[in-house]
């Protein structure tokens, strides 16, 4: 099968539609409409003219930075397509961040972020979240 990784955002269509499909908490289109365009950086993977997986990185653009956004239609698992769009997100941080910015996601598969340099926070500080209803 043939992927492109491409430098762009999912439609908010596609963003609110990939992010169902791979079983991550949904979004409300107009969220999507309003929150994509703050985005610092974004990838999509791209099939047959179809978005099957993205990831971006959301922040203030120098001292906090956050993966977050990273998912792959269940039909394309198991291809790499996860650690290629992860890949490119951490290129550009380095690429892009200064040396003293922080960056940080919400790992949600043990094991995996690791290789890209992410170390858990724990014990030294906690994840914590609000969800807004």
């Amino acid at each position: 099968m043939s992927y492109a990784l491409r430098e762009s955002l999912p439609t908010p269509k596609e963003f609110v539609a990939l992010r169902e499909a791979a079983g991550m908490t949904s979004r409300t289109l107009k969220a999507a409409e309003r929150g994509l365009p703050n985005s610092c950086y974004g990838v999509t993977v791209v099939h047959d003219g179809d978005v099957v997986g993205m990831g971006r990185i959301v922040g203030d653009g120098a001292t906090v930075l956050q993966l977050t956004d990273i998912a792959v239609h269940p039909d394309h698992q198991g291809r790499g397509l996860g650690t290629e769009i992860t890949q490119a997100l951490v290129d550009w941080l380095h690429e892009n961040a200064p040396p003293s910015a922080y960056v940080n996601l919400v790992a949600d598969v043990d094991g995996f972020y690791e290789q890209f340099g992410f170390e858990p926070t724990a014990p030294a500080s906690k994840g914590m979240y609000l969800r807004i209803e």
